[in-house]
């Protein structure tokens, strides 16, 4: 099994004010001033990966995760700190990085197998299952050149994957291609993640980071923001998506031990959201499609011109089940005055699989947060819906189906 620890790692770049100045430093000249600035592209970063764990790696464009998986990974060193891995590690980062274009995708396989230590006896064996696993079908013997980019990801994850690897590491590159083999794929990393590989996986699927990782680390601005529990660490990345707004951000333990994300201006705020039924009595424990209303109690703080509200139902996993809001609905409010305050009820079947769901919500603009963000809130209602009236089934979803069955 695998490990990484990363301690005090930090990256800098030269920058010279011209080229000059850039091949005086470079042939030796002596000067009394440093002719170079220091441009830091991510500052002490520290954190550990144990054995058979998985770790998600997120933050907005530039933040520096490429930069630090490549430290990791050894393609790049770093300026200050040091990198230690444990274990045998299979890495797919850059999409068809180490690819010759010249090349068939059977040779690249044998050059890329080479570079993972395969034995030309291994990468024999395994190259009937790369193949099936890639399914390109004759380009397997074609340039890779013509390859499309999904094309470039089938080859490039099947051979990285053909051994489980101790430790596996997985940039962006999954996000190019079909849908059909994002899924494929990630049904081997979850049975390699049981057999005990140890996983770190950058990417801005928030569903992936949930349903896979056991922690999340947050990189902002080159260095680390935060680290913890998934969904925790999504919910403050969202709420940091609108953080050019005169907004505050706060996280708070609720009474479960989870962590809730509060984010916004303030300008309109919820003083109260609950569930009710269908006699209008308060209700915590919902049954299979029993009939609910969620009463969202908001207060208007200030002038608002128009008033746009938000719900999503997310499951056990915090991934959302459900979500919509009154822009997609028509119903914006427009020209709120200050201290008004506004009761929406929502009422729906609960057609939901047995478990503990939660309710986030959001007071904005638009249909996105990211222009006015009145007020986002994680966890705002937390229920649990019991099956007592209908027949066993698995999921998240109470569909009803109708089954016909014809015998001939």
């Amino acid at each position: 099994m695998g490990s990484i620890t990363v301690s005090n790692v930090g990256k800098a770049y030269k920058h010279y004010p011209n080229k000059w100045v850039r091949f005086v430093e470079w042939i030796g000249l002596p000067s009394a001033e440093p002719r170079h600035k220091l441009k830091w592209i991510l500052q002490d970063i520290n954190f550990t990966v144990s054995p058979g764990e998985a770790v998600g790696i997120i933050g907005m464009n530039g933040a520096g995760k490429s930069t630090l998986l490549k430290m990791i990974t050894g393609t790049t060193q770093p300026s200050t700190g040091s990198v230690q891995m444990q274990g045998r590690v299979a890495a797919l980062l850059e999409l068809g990085m180490g690819f010759h274009p010249d090349f068939t995708g059977r040779q690249n396989a044998v050059m890329a197998g080479q570079l993972l230590g395969y034995s030309m006896e291994e990468i024999s064996r395994l190259m009937p299952e790369i193949e099936a696993f890639a399914e390109i079908g004759e380009y397997i013997d074609q340039p890779v050149r013509v390859y499309s980019s999904g094309m470039q990801v089938r080859l490039a994850f099947s051979v990285a994957t053909a051994i489980r690897p101790d430790i596996l590491i997985v940039d962006e590159a999954l996000s190019v291609g079909d849908v059909y083999f994002q899924h494929k794929s990630f049904e081997r990393i979850r049975q390699y993640r049981k057999q005990g590989t140890t996983l770190l996986l950058v990417s801005h699927d928030k569903s992936a980071i949930q349903s896979i990782c056991d922690r999340a680390i947050l990189l902002d601005a080159g260095v680390l923001a935060m680290a913890g529990d998934p969904e925790a660490v999504m919910d403050f990345y969202n709420a940091k998506l609108a953080d050019h707004q005169n907004q505050t951000v706060k996280q708070e333990v609720t009474a479960t031990g989870k962590i809730q994300t509060i984010s916004g201006t303030a300008e309109a705020t919820i003083a109260d959201i609950f569930l009710i039924d269908e006699e209008g009595r308060r209700i915590e424990v919902v049954d299979v499609g029993q009939p609910i209303t969620l009463r969202v109690l908001v207060t208007a703080h200030c002038y608002i011109e128009r008033l746009i509200f938000g719900y999503g139902i997310k499951d056990r996993l915090g991934q959302v089940v459900y979500g919509t809001n009154t822009d997609l609905t028509n119903q914006a409010l427009d020209n709120v005055e200050a201290g008004s305050s506004i009761c929406f009820d929502i009422s729906f079947p609960a057609n939901l699989g047995a478990g503990d769901f939660s309710i986030q919500t959001a007071l904005c603009s638009t249909d996105t947060h990211l222009v006015n963000n009145y007020e986002w809130r994680d966890l705002a209602l937390v229920f649990s819906v019991v099956n007592i009236s209908k027949p066993n089934f698995v999921g998240v979803a109470w569909i009803d189906p109708i089954i016909r069955i014809v015998r001939t």
